[in-house]
């Protein structure tokens, strides 16, 4: 009896330890596993982060490099599922995609039959093509590009601050197929667009072949004879970025050194005298589209800017050049590309817009991820635009235009007056301070730096905190050297 009654106790105790074992586990595992409040399982607690964050899932798919692959973006904020918006999505980047191993992603939102749609996304204005930028992390040997996070953001906003468009963006932290990736800048495209570049349209029918266009001076695009090919090849088709052709793209007259080119042009991919040409990149309308006429009229332009440029008698009051460009525009792109030394400005990553009847206007700004210190080529006290005195036969060296214009004593009056007033206000040394150090906050008081490098990490001796102080020191010396230079224009 006695035993039958233990037995029973034993039993009682025995269960009622099971049950609040399974209970303690259970809520820590509720406790331990990150969830949306839709019940999406995270890659990472984000806690109560106000950076927003996506999850990214192909359903199994592998990404391409191009065309992309459906896909379903959410997007959180402090865990609450905010928008869901089917996209296509595939890598982008020329050599930051080789590099890193932290890699950039183009999307376009897509509806449920998968054509393009545009959508407002985080409140930027609707449109459907999208950037997602990370900065370069190359594990194997150990390097990171931008440690600070924030070069694109920057200068994106400086530009946009002095009344210059460029790519609106909002910081993210994503994960792609339950992969956490880290922190990540989720910015627009640079298109035609009303709410973007914001120029008239030029289609095959148009009879007005003044404009709009879109020129860049950058490395080639690979085109859809590219379509379907693996990952790997995109991984080491350097060859690429110097293909170009009478389909892509049309060829400056003049080389870097304002000679008259005698020799063809499109040769293949790294000719030894590649070095000395200019191509200028269809951008919109884009390679498949453009009419030969269109082709004919921009490139004419073109050409009669440069050689009024360069047949100007400036000492004599001679500014043709002035007929075929706006001015101010050239000038704020100097400007932000100088305090930011942006060392592939102008050369390439380099976008101009001609308007329907109007002149040729340089930027949007674009593409700074080896801006501000980073990196070498050029000293830390000289120009971007004299980048040809520090550097031989890269592939891409500058145009003759920033020197040449740099030679007019208008052009160099009209760099000093904008310098001037601009540093009394928004780049005042203490205006861009506070831009790095609200960035740097926001990022910070959100943990979103840790668990970026939490992922990321490959020179720990080198650290946030010290990454900001440098780019504020930066910039303050940059700017005060700017003074001093343009103060003797």
């Amino acid at each position: 009896m006695v035993s039958s009654r233990f037995s029973s106790i034993t039993y009682r105790l025995f269960w009622s330890l099971a049950v609040f074992l399974f209970v303690g586990c259970q809520e820590q595992v509720d406790i331990l596993v990150p969830k949306g409040d839709d019940g999406q399982v995270f890659a990472i607690d984000t806690g109560e982060s106000e950076i927003p964050y996506l999850v990214i899932d192909t359903r199994g798919a592998s990404i391409p490099y191009e065309p992309g692959v459906r896909a379903e973006m959410k997007i959180y904020q402090q865990k609450k599922l905010v928008q869901t918006q089917g996209i296509d999505i595939e890598y982008r980047g020329k050599t930051s995609f080789r590099l890193s191993e932290k890699k950039g992603f183009n999307f376009e939102t897509i509806d449920d039959s998968g054509e393009g749609t545009d959508v407002s996304i985080l409140g930027l204005p609707e449109e459907e093509d999208w950037r997602l930028i990370g900065h370069v992390v190359n594990v194997s040997e150990r390097y990171i590009w931008d440690r600070s996070l924030m070069y694109n953001h920057v200068a994106y906003e400086i530009s946009n601050q002095i009344g210059k468009y460029a790519s609106r963006g909002k910081f993210v932290e994503i994960e792609v197929n339950g992969e956490y990736l880290g922190v990540y800048y989720l910015c627009e495209k640079l298109k035609r667009d009303s709410k973007r570049i914001d120029i008239k349209s030029l289609n095959t029918s148009s009879t007005n072949l003044t404009g709009g266009y879109i020129l860049k001076i950058d490395k080639a695009d690979a085109g859809p004879e590219h379509d379907g090919k693996p990952l790997s090849y995109f991984l080491t088709n350097w060859n690429d970025d110097a293909r170009y052709t009478a389909q892509n793209s049309f060829r400056s007259r003049y080389d870097i050194f304002r000679n008259e080119i005698n020799f063809p042009a499109f040769g293949p991919p790294y000719h030894q005298n590649l070095y000395m040409e200019t191509y200028f990149m269809y951008e919109y309308p884009k390679a498949k589209d453009i009419t030969e006429a269109q082709k004919t009229y921009i490139a004419k332009y073109l050409l009669d800017f440069e050689t009024a440029l360069l047949q100007d008698n400036f000492a004599a009051g001679e500014r043709n050049y002035a007929n075929y460009i706006d001015i101010e525009s050239f000038v704020d792109y100097f400007l932000i590309n100088e305090l930011c030394r942006n060392v592939d400005a102008y050369r390439i990553s380099t976008f101009l817009v001609k308007d329907r009847d109007g002149k040729l206007a340089m930027g949007p700004v674009w593409d700074f991820n080896i801006g501000f210190d980073e990196g070498g080529r050029i000293p830390m006290n000289d120009w971007v635009i004299n980048y040809n005195d520090h550097v031989s036969q890269d592939p891409w060296m500058m145009p003759f235009w920033w020197n040449r214009l740099m030679e007019d004593p208008v052009f160099r009056q009209a760099v000093k007056a904008r310098w001037t007033g601009l540093r009394t206000g928004t780049l005042s040394n203490g205006n861009l301070q506070k831009l790095v150090s609200d960035t740097s906050k926001y990022l910070q008081d959100n943990n979103a730096v840790a668990r970026n490098y939490a992922k990321w990490e490959v020179n720990a001796d080198r650290n946030y905190e010290q990454a900001i102080q440098d780019l504020q020191n930066f910039l303050s010396q940059r700017a005060n050297w700017m003074d001093g230079k343009i103060g003797a224009f």
